[in-house]
């Protein structure tokens, strides 16, 4: 599946983007100004070989969950299970991402797909065919309860990681074929901003000082604490960037590796994916490294406050649409910025060329 999937990924149309930076010159307002939006709009021409392309609706989120062996090195406050009781808060629509979601008219799909504890609720018996942005729906397809700790032994062995990418690739493609219109990526996980530290630093080459943040708000003597985990890390396993399911095996973790694969099966079908923060941003670097034309199909919603995010972004050559200083994962930034990606497209559909409505140029 991961093979097919990579030799469906191809470059962005140059001639869909043409048409379309074409349009943007005849519509009725000022050359360029609507600034970014107008170079968002062309790539998703490119992406969808089409212009104007099609209306990233309906959008859907998927959420995916994982627990961490490095959770036992003490670089999060939380306790592990809270993962599985915060999917049972998605489940129950009472997390931010829940009521952001109904704002933006998204549906919620979360995938356990590495959860070391037992759920709180068991899956509801819902039709994967139909996206009801009212009701949440879960996906079991857990590969292992957790990572194992990175600081110790490979987080995951390839097959298990090479599952979880194509649990990602085979849940993108039941949601575009539910009719989604565009991806939007979300991530749970009780101390998974260490292994994205771990991966940027991997992928990017950065030093770990500027990979790690503080997560979910840790105090200074454990931030130091992490950043020593994640050089160890690096150092115990001396990751392969050239060789991205032996990246995400070694010092990855399931949601990572997932949602590699939602970005990988949504570029193949031409489908855009809005990236969420440092877990999403630490993923694309692994779908970047087994397929570069999947950046065509990465929108980067929000600029997280997690200082990787930044240089995972900057790697990768895509500039956030917010910066709101947002740290909370669950898919929050990339539907807060969902909006900004659905009118950039409508423009091309809907603004008047200055000859179809009688306005003069200059």
């Amino acid at each position: 599946m991961l093979e097919t999937t990579i030799a469906a990924i191809r470059a962005a149309d140059e001639g869909a983007m043409a048409a379309a930076r074409e349009l943007h010159g005849r519509l009725t307002k000022p050359a360029g100004s609507l600034g970014a939006l107008e170079e968002l709009s062309v790539r998703l021409a490119g992406l969808a070989g089409v212009c104007p392309p099609p209306l990233p609706e309906p959008a859907a989120v998927a959420i995916f969950a994982g627990d961490h062996g490095v959770h036992a090195q003490g670089v999060s406050p939380w306790p592990q299970e809270v993962t599985a009781q915060m999917i049972g808060n998605f489940l129950a629509g009472g997390a931010v991402v829940n009521a952001f979601a109904r704002q933006a008219g998204a549906s919620v799909t979360v995938v356990d797909v590495g959860v070391a504890t037992p759920l709180p609720t068991d899956p509801a018996v819902l039709d994967p065919a139909v996206l009801d942005p009212a009701v949440p729906r879960l996906v079991v397809a857990s590969v292992r309860q957790g990572t194992r700790d990175l600081t110790v032994t490979a987080a995951l062995t390839r097959d298990e990681a090479l599952a979880a990418v194509q649990t990602g690739i085979r849940i993108a493609d039941e949601l575009i074929d539910a009719s989604a219109g565009i991806l939007l990526t979300g991530d749970m996980g009780i101390g998974n901003t260490t292994p994205a530290a771990v991966l940027i630093a991997a992928f990017t080459g950065a030093d770990p000082l500027d990979t790690t943040g503080r997560g979910t708000g840790v105090d200074d003597p454990t931030y130091a604490h992490k950043v020593a985990v994640v050089r160890a890390a690096l150092a115990r396993h001396t990751p392969d960037p050239a060789d991205p399911l032996g990246v995400l095996a070694a010092v990855g973790g399931l949601e990572h590796a997932a949602l590699a694969g939602l970005i990988l099966g949504a570029a193949a079908r031409r489908t855009p994916v809005l990236l969420d923060g440092v877990i999403a941003v630490s993923a694309a670097l692994a779908a970047a490294a087994f397929a570069p034309a999947a950046v065509d199909a990465m929108v980067a919603g929000h600029r997280s406050a997690e200082p990787g995010a930044t240089v995972a972004l900057r790697h990768l050559g895509l500039d956030p649409l917010i910066d709101l200083g947002l740290r909370l994962g669950e898919g929050t930034g990339a539907l807060l910025a969902l909006p900004v990606v659905t009118g950039a497209v409508r423009v091309l559909h809907e603004v008047a060329t200055f000859d179809s409505a009688g306005v003069a140029e200059k």
